[in-house]
């Protein structure tokens, strides 16, 4: 067991919430699976690179190693999946919203290669994170692309999964950037598109109705160095890394 803890470890009650879902057959002196999870929140939370792990964690490539290793199993997806119902039920909701708030945020890229490309309105060279959330700010999926792609080329790739996890949702609060996908929405997955404009037109701050949601799990991310530019060669690698944050942030909400 570490002596050393960090702000971004699982406290006690964090972990037994969750170790059920990291099983394993080995027999231990201290539990690797939630020292390797905090490793890998440290990363995301600091921003350091995996070779820079600090020594009372697990070596960098056995950490690495079972990151890869959950990301290919959609593991941490999962689990928020079981997080975001358990959180709404907490907050006297019901476990599967019937809105959903989607949106971008642009980010520059590093040096490190991989899909990129440059967003003209932003003024960004990098990628986008596309995100639909609940009304609890709760992400119900995550897809990262070049940013130099419009909204509406991917509103879809996201909201298209979703259907197959919640039989509720009814509506869908966008920015005037989806403007125009009503029909196929609609069509496709019998939702409803309801585009929010902007309350304050001369180009100040304003608080715009449901689109704040999104604004504030973007504001969320922020807190998060790994995630103030995205590192990562392999866009999957992007999601688990908001993934990550997420699901820290999600506990945080249990209570």
């Amino acid at each position: 067991m570490r002596q050393k803890r960090y702000s971004s470890d699982l406290t006690d009650s964090q972990w037994e919430s969750i170790r059920h879902y990291f099983p394993t057959a080995r027999r231990r002196q201290h539990d690797l699976r939630r020292e390797i999870l905090d490793a890998i929140l440290y990363v995301v939370k600091t921003g350091c690179q995996w070779r820079m792990l600090p020594g009372e964690f697990a070596p960098w490539q056995t950490v690495y190693y079972y990151f890869d290793q959950w990301r290919e199993e959609g593991r941490l997806q999962c689990l928020l999946s079981v997080l975001r119902r358990t959180v709404r039920r907490q907050a006297g909701r019901e476990g599967e919203p019937s809105a959903l708030v989607i949106d971008c945020q642009s980010v520059q890229s590093s040096r490190s290669g991989g899909i990129a490309s440059f967003d003209a309105y932003k003024r960004v060279k990098g990628r986008k994170r596309h995100i639909a959330v609940d009304t609890e700010g709760l992400p119900w999926n995550v897809l990262v692309h070049a940013a130099g792609d419009h909204e509406s080329q991917w509103a879809l790739q996201v909201l298209g999964p979703v259907e197959s996890w919640t039989e509720r949702v009814e509506t869908i609060f966008a920015d005037s950037a989806y403007r125009g996908l009503e029909e196929k929405i609609r069509s496709e997955l019998g939702w409803s598109l309801e585009v929010v404009e902007r309350e304050n037109d001369t180009g100040g701050f304003s608080v715009d109705p449901k689109r704040w949601i999104i604004e504030r799990t973007f504001g969320w991310l922020g807190g998060w160095r790994r995630l103030n530019r995205d590192y990562e060669r392999r866009t999957d690698t992007s999601e688990t890394m908001v993934r990550a944050a997420l699901l820290r942030i999600a506990l945080s909400r249990l209570g």
